[in-house]
């Protein structure tokens, strides 16, 4: 297990500073409002996880130029979408998602998914021409860091071969009941950021003894250990909040440590809360 990292920032390879914790925004504008967003900026957030697919770059953009902060003090992740892969699209890609945001460059651009869906043959060579694509908007000095994102170890393998600059970060599905330990292990190995999507997984995670347990020893809710499981092991949680009180507790991750044999039972934990989602199968439906 990692050595218990106490730390509010990360560096990347290439010598980028990140923040330990991200505001996840999906579904953070379903009012069409940049309300959620500015009330995460208010509470604290400097560094913002957005997609093109998420709908939420126009709202993020919104929320950060009326906070009157400036864009330097802002970490701003996109991804670039399934239908925007293959070298020839991911430069207008890339431009949409600037004009969304109001800025003139990204903190970090990442791959949405490996594949454009499951049965997609043709893979390999999309990948690495689309990573190309990102290499030269790295070069070009327009995104400060690139990287992927739900890419397994054979994906990675695959950009390895030829790839001019590594990828910096991959955020995969991760929590306690899903915790991918052979990616996780696989880039932590290689030098690439682990960040978690998801990462209090569904209710029925919320609801599972062992961190209801945990919770009580610590004395602190359940989404919180979740967290914390990922913190503790040099992972960046992406949590998504509603609430401007929820938002503080899950900012809040640095006042208590976990046990190692905590977080040994968590690591170990059924598989519980798993999204249905898998980049090399048809996604599950989830009751």
């Amino acid at each position: 297990m990692n050595e218990t990292r106490r730390k509010e920032f990360y560096i990347l390879e290439n010598g980028v500073k990140i923040p330990a914790v991200a505001f996840g925004t999906y579904k953070a504008a379903d009012g069409k409002s940049a309300d959620v967003i500015r009330t995460a900026i208010e509470t604290g957030y400097r560094y913002f996880d957005t997609a093109s697919f998420y709908g939420t770059e126009s709202y993020l953009g919104e929320a950060i130029r009326q906070s009157g902060i400036p864009r330097e003090e802002f970490f701003i992740t996109s991804k670039l979408w399934k239908t925007e892969m293959g070298y020839e699209n991911v430069r207008a890609a890339f431009e949409r998602s600037l004009e969304n945001l109001q800025t003139a460059y990204l903190d970090m651009y990442l791959i949405h998914w490996p594949k454009p869906d499951p049965d997609y043959r043709e893979w390999r060579e999309l990948d690495a021409g689309t990573w190309r694509a990102m290499e030269e908007l790295y070069e070009e000095g327009k995104v400060r860091s690139i990287g992927l994102s739900n890419f397994l170890p054979h994906h990675i393998e695959n950009l390895l071969k030829t790839c001019r600059i590594r990828p910096m970060a991959d955020q995969i599905e991760y929590h306690p009941g899903y915790s991918q330990e052979a990616a996780v292990r696989y880039c932590q190995d290689r030098n690439i950021l682990v960040q978690a999507w998801s990462p209090l997984g569904r209710q029925r995670v919320m609801e599972e003894p062992l961190v209801n347990e945990l919770a009580e020893k610590y004395g602190v809710t359940p989404a919180k250990i979740c967290l914390k499981f990922a913190v503790q092991r040099g992972i960046v949680p992406l949590p998504k909040a509603s609430s401007a009180g929820r938002m503080r507790e899950n900012m809040d991750l640095f006042s208590f440590e976990m046990e190692e044999e905590d977080l040994w039972q968590l690591a170990t934990m059924p598989q519980a809360g798993w999204s249905g989602e898998h980049p090399d199968r048809p996604r599950v439906k989830i009751l």
